[in-house]
């Protein structure tokens, strides 16, 4: 398929926008955001895809000895970043990553989701949307600008200005992303002191996640400008909800929405509660992807909105997976467990994965949970079949080893370096003496 964006269209812009410098961006394994800036004179080789990096350096890519790596420049990832300097702005590609043989570079998180979209194309279906909900708090910087632990307000669900001191805040990250091209449809306050949310359009599943790490960097650049650090740590105050990024998922053929049926029970197509089915089988599995942090698990406890529990339904908002009110075109299946620590390419892969297993073997879901989870005791859990969200890192990686379309879904490559890292990151955490201790045991014993 070929670029939107000609070299002709990007050279105009740049002249028209006074860019005086590239970012060739790229996202690693933990869902980081990398770069190489290069001064405008270098364009034509980025272009040509001859701008080589040190792949040993990134987490998760490659060894010292195989070090030497290509980004190849997606022409339609071009914008202007707007908020740089008059003198000679940024702009960026967003970039793959290739071998020195010129083959893909299968570590490369971006390109992984790629093969796996080619699996779903395989199957008969032309696109995987995704649309996203991205949280975040905004936290005061000190006097030596760095990040405090003081909330910037008080405020709750959609609360103004003077509740919500993030508001204008907030109003300048909307105007940003505009500028660059986002469509916005909704901003607003969420329920945690200093925890805000901004909504865009959903689009096609690479275009979507190039579109989060974005709004990631803007959302960041953006609150230092105000005095605040924006942080996506899932949960970074005990007591209050914790951040996620519901994940509202969708296949089509053509311009039809396939998870659609007119006639079908719920106006939900077969293929849509299989595709529900594979997610609820593969739940426990994928989790170590979608909630990839030790942090990620203080989140997901009951009692603060966030998911813990395995099931699905259409009316109530305390199950794993829901099925939004709206239909046709925009008939939906929504995630809501998965943070925004995740790697997105990573986390919408291994859904993908999970979803056409589901349509692949015509599973079909269980029975749906149609009351609030939270009021219900184990034994009630028991009897209607809900199973619990593994509970610590540790359990999630477990669960991931024992899951064949996951790690297919995944590839060797990143499979084998996730839970590597994964595990030296919970072995980091497990032998460390955190306050908590300290405060029961130094006096007690």
């Amino acid at each position: 398929m070929g670029s939107r964006l000609t070299k002709e269209d990007i050279m105009k812009q740049i002249e028209e926008e006074n860019v005086r410098f590239i970012r060739l961006q790229f996202t690693d394994m933990l869902g980081t955001i990398k770069n190489v800036e290069i001064p405008l004179g270098q364009l034509d080789k980025a272009l040509e895809n001859k701008m080589m990096f040190d792949g040993s350096s990134i987490e998760g890519f490659v060894r010292i000895e195989e070090s030497d790596m290509y980004l190849h420049p997606d022409l339609d990832s071009f914008v202007v970043f707007p908020w740089t300097s008059d003198k000679g702005k940024v702009a960026r590609f967003i970039c793959d990553i290739y071998n020195t043989d010129g083959t893909p570079f299968e570590g490369c998180p971006r390109y992984n989701l790629k093969r796996n979209l080619k699996k779903m194309e395989e199957a008969g279906f032309t696109a995987f949307n995704i649309g996203t909900e991205p949280e975040f708090f905004l936290f005061k910087l000190d006097e030596k600008g760095d990040p405090s632990l003081e909330l910037n307000d008080r405020g709750g669900y959609f609360d103004l200005a003077p509740t919500d001191m993030g508001e204008n805040c907030r109003r300048d990250i909307v105007l940003e992303l505009e500028e660059m091209g986002f469509e916005i449809e909704a901003s607003h306050h969420e329920g945690a002191p200093g925890q805000h949310e901004i909504d865009f359009k959903f689009s096609d599943a690479i275009r979507h996640c190039d579109d989060i790490q974005t709004f990631k960097l803007v959302v960041k650049t953006i609150a230092r400008k105000h005095g605040l650090h924006a942080t996506f740590m899932p949960k970074p105050l005990f007591g209050v909800q914790g951040s996620g990024m519901h994940v509202n998922m969708s296949l089509f053929q053509s311009d039809q929405n396939i998870f659609f049926d007119q006639d079908g029970d719920m106006q939900l197509s077969e293929k849509a509660y299989q595709f529900t089915a594979g997610l609820i089988r593969h739940a426990a599995n994928y989790t170590a992807v979608t909630n990839p942090t030790v942090n990620s698990y203080k989140r997901l406890v009951p009692g603060y909105e966030a998911p813990s529990y395995i099931a699905w339904s259409a009316h109530n908002r305390s199950p794993l997976v829901r099925i939004p009110f709206s239909r046709g075109i925009s008939t939906r299946v929504e995630l809501r467990s998965v943070d925004p620590t995740a790697n997105p390419y990573m986390a919408v892969a291994v859904l993908l994965g999970a979803g056409l297993d589901g349509i692949n073997h015509k599973l079909t879901p269980p029975e749906s949970v149609d009351c609030n989870i939270y009021d219900m005791n184990e034994a009630e859990r028991e009897a209607n079949g809900v199973k619990h969200l593994p509970t610590t890192l540790m359990d999630a990686l477990k669960e991931l080893k024992k899951d064949e379309v996951i790690r297919s879904a995944l590839g060797d490559h990143l499979y084998k370096n996730f839970l590597a890292t994964k595990k030296i990151e919970w072995d980091m955490f497990r032998t460390t003496v955190h306050p908590w201790e300290r405060e029961q045991y130094l006096t007690s014993y």
